[in-house]
């Protein structure tokens, strides 16, 4: 971050690598051997006694060595501002008399450390470039950018991408701009792998054209306070760290521009998600860059209808209740001391609004209402939603059969649920992955996933929930459970829909309880328990297992604590058994 009307100078070094020594005892250990023509002779041996440029470590230990070269300067001036990159230096001050000094120093301690500068490379008048970037007085824009604009393959288009990935904080260009670009990576994987640019293609190179004539950044002014707005619309959200100076024609000026990642890491993300992503990396940006933080974080949100009196705009109240019920935001803002403003400079570039819900569908508590229960088998394939008929008191269900895993089929019968019931419901599923889905699914930005079928599930329950006018509650609970209550009871019944045609609910108890014996082994006080059987129903059924012991309840717990304490081991067990 370079002050306005700073003057500066850009240095080079000259053959930085093989100007810096290596210790005498570690170069033995930078030893390589050269053959000699058809091996007349032994192979020569050399050891390096400078840095190797082909080193793995070597730009690391370039640029601490030149680092710690420059320290007891950046020590002395501390007016100064000296930038280095391995062999490009920086060198910045508020005036003539400083720079030169500054640069004296520099150049005095780099020569008595052994190294040379190029003095035909020495820019001391504007325009200065330096690492890709050409700097006036004022502004900052990438040096001359040659775009492919007709890339034919793979490796084409990724160069072509990645060098618009790494102007894009200068020049402003959003994801949005640069999505049809990117969507042209997916495919074949082979670098040779032809690409055609599609109509929309073509569009965003052309605006990467424009951007690249017309657009720059700003040196900053350094005792205005930086500022951070989030703009764009849902799900291109994205960020600008500025300046803002009241006496200018132009107040704004423009330090950098910030952009969340184009893949992201979940599969949904709640819009307060974003908002929190981009003041976090926000925030550590301008610590890199300044050491400070913001004085103000602008949001300016426009609410969507929710009624006639309803406010089109974010209130204070209505934020910090956003605040206080989302703990990403809460993170994203901790530490922070500055202010927050619902309300944007005016200025033509910030004119732009996200929409946010002013007051989420999802209930925190649950609701005196319908209540739905879902469940889904990956060994049937069923997708079960079942509720209790509030007139008859009657269980009534809706099953289809749904291919892929039971998240999947589970999912499919919230979406069912969705659909048919609009009025407020209370939605409990013993899948903590759909539970979690639901409650985040509001107004949600969905990421690209290959399941076309899972992608639809979630796209459709994303619409339907965004666009209910009624609340609705989600609960997760556990299942095979045997509690008491109208919650585990709904459970069971959407659980024995689900489960396969031979172990679907028979109307005898006593054959339920056989059929989950086979499967479960419960002992006798289990299935008396969970079935409500007699103790001699639940004994023949333990007795007529094959692989459960014939023994008596009673004393089956004097047999197994008399064969522990036998001397014997396993054999006492066998010994008692045959006595008994």
């Amino acid at each position: 971050m370079l002050p306005r009307d700073w003057q500066l100078a850009v240095l080079d070094i000259k053959d930085c690598f093989f100007q810096i020594p290596l210790h005498p005892e570690d170069a033995p250990r930078f030893a390589f051997s050269v053959p000699t023509i058809n091996r007349e002779a032994p192979m020569k041996r050399y050891h390096w006694k400078v840095l190797p440029q082909g080193l793995k470590s070597s730009p690391f230990i370039c640029q601490q060595y030149v680092a710690s070269l420059l320290s007891p300067v950046r020590a002395k001036r501390k007016d100064a501002i000296i930038l280095h990159y391995m062999d490009d230096l920086l060198v910045c001050a508020p005036n003539d008399s400083i720079l030169q000094h500054t640069l004296d120093l520099v150049v005095k301690v780099l020569t008595s450390a052994g190294f040379q500068l190029q003095e035909d490379k020495v820019q001391r008048m504007p325009p200065w470039k330096y690492l890709g970037l050409q700097i006036a007085a004022k502004t900052i824009v990438p040096q001359k950018l040659e775009i492919e604009c007709n890339p034919k393959t793979l490796a084409d288009l990724h160069s072509l991408c990645g060098s618009l990935n790494w102007v894009r904080p200068w020049l402003g260009l959003t994801n949005e701009d640069l999505d049809p670009l990117f969507n042209l990576l997916k495919g074949e994987r082979e670098l040779v792998s032809p690409r055609v640019l599609t109509p929309e293609a073509k569009t965003a190179i052309e605006k990467v054209q424009k951007a690249l004539s017309e657009r720059q950044a700003h040196r900053c002014e350094p005792n205005i306070p930086f500022q951070f707005i989030v703009l764009g619309k849902l799900p291109h959200l994205h960020g600008l760290i500025f300046q803002w100076i009241e006496e200018q024609r132009d107040s704004l000026l423009i330090i950098e521009w910030v952009f969340l990642s184009h893949q992201r890491s979940k599969t949904i993300t709640e819009p307060q998600e974003l908002i929190a992503q981009l003041i976090r990396k926000a925030r550590v940006r301008l610590c890199e860059l300044a050491g400070c933080d913001f004085t103000c974080i602008h949001l300016p949100v426009k609410l969507s209808k929710e009624g006639r009196n309803s406010p089109k705009r974010l209130t204070k109240e209505m934020f910090e209740h956003l605040l206080q019920s989302n703990a990403s935001l809460q993170l994203s803002l901790d530490s922070y001391r500055g202010q927050i403003s619902v309300h944007a400079p005016s200025h033509k570039l910030l004119n732009e609004e996200f929409h946010l819900i002013p007051r989420e569908k999802r209930s925190r508590r649950p609701l005196k209402a319908l209540t739905v229960f879902t469940d889904a088998s990956g060994a049937s394939h069923k997708s079960v939603m079942t509720w209790r008929n509030p007139q008859t008191q009657r269980w009534e269900a809706d099953v289809e059969f749904v291919e892929g895993s039971p998240q999947v089929a589970e999912l499919a019968a919230v979406v069912r649920a969705f659909e048919k019931f609009s009025e407020p419901i209370n939605l409990v599923t013993d899948s903590a992955y759909v539970a979690g889905v639901v409650s985040r699914a509001e107004q949600a930005v969905l990421k690209e996933i290959d399941n076309e079928h899972l992608f639809r599930l979630l796209s459709k329950l994303i619409y339907l929930i965004s666009h209910r006018e009624h609340p609705f509650y989600v609960m997760h609970v556990r299942s095979h459970t045997d509690l008491p209550g109208e919650i585990a009871e709904g459970n069971r019944q959407a659980d024995s829909l689900a489960a396969p045609v031979e172990k679907a609910r028979l109307p005898d108890i006593f054959q339920q309880a056989k059929l989950s014996h086979q499967q479960y082994h419960q002992n006798v006080p289990g299935l008396i328990r969970q079935f409500q059987l007699t103790r001699s129903q639940a004994r023949a059924i333990v007795a007529t297992c094959p692989n459960c012991q014939d023994l008596d309840t009673n004393n089956r717990d004097e047999t197994l604590l008399l064969a522990s304490l036998g001397p014997s081991g396993v054999g006492g067990l066998f010994y008692h058994l045959f006595l008994c």
